[in-house]
């Protein structure tokens, strides 16, 4: 089995997400969309995989939002037109914050910026416990989406939609591939920072948060993963 990793830029590692695909027998494959040197310009020629080269697809974060056409520009219009393609065909699909906005647009629903960020850890209450627990789950996003037509939308807080799935896709608002690795990656991007402190937090506290989880957010992320591929009935390792 082989499955592709679509990675927007170059400080969104799949973490975890990469280790347990893997440890189920899948040949993993990250591909990047923005190389670093185009991070602050991202409209980059892409040309996105044919659908029927992997047997399972996780699309990443992005720092960008899904709704902006104008900042990505087209290489945005192309993905929403491979994940309905993607959706056609079947193929499941683990979408993660951006990869989940873009699901959702992609699939008739909408995408805007939302009224409050946030950051940080929170728990989510969530319909379908067995795919989706309730958390506390990493969450990093300014963003958020109404659920596409036909849809259903399992796992929710106050601030947004968390959670939905249509056929063999999973759209995800949080990060479950978050630890202290992943987060000091992150902080590549000097803004993040600036970002965390703008919000009232402090980044050091929140890094020393993430780590002291980080055995946790594991073991809570490989459930997510096994629990999604038992949802589009792919056979699991023991």
């Amino acid at each position: 089995m082989k499955a592709l990793i679509l990675q927007h830029d170059h400080i969104s590692p799949p973490g975890v997400i990469s280790r347990r695909l893997e440890h189920h027998g899948f040949q993993v494959e990250e591909r990047g969309v923005v190389p670093e040197d185009r991070y602050r310009s991202p409209d980059v020629d892409f040309t996105f995989p044919a659908i029927e080269e992997y047997d399972l697809v996780v699309i990443m974060g992005a720092p960008w939002g899904a709704w902006d056409d104008a900042t990505i520009g087209t290489w945005l219009t192309a993905e929403l037109e491979w994940i309905r393609a993607l959706h056609a065909a079947n193929v499941p699909v683990l979408g993660i914050c951006f990869g989940g906005q873009a699901i959702a647009r992609a699939l008739g629903g909408s995408v805007g910026p939302a009224p409050a960020e946030e950051l940080g850890f929170s728990m989510v209450h969530s319909d379908a416990p067995e795919l989706v627990s309730d958390g506390p789950w990493f969450q990093f996003h300014y963003d958020r989406w109404q659920v596409p037509p036909g849809a259903r939308e399992i796992a929710r807080n106050p601030f947004a939609s968390q959670a939905f799935v249509s056929g063999r896709m999973l759209a995800l608002q949080f990060h479950p591939e978050v630890d202290s690795d992943v987060l000091d990656t992150w902080a590549l991007d000097e803004e993040l920072a600036v970002n965390i402190a703008e919000s009232g937090q402090d980044f050091e506290v929140m890094r020393r948060q993430v780590a002291a989880c980080d055995s946790g957010s594991w073991a809570r992320a490989a459930k997510l993963v096994d629990a999604f591929l038992c949802h589009c009935e792919i056979p699991i390792a023991s």
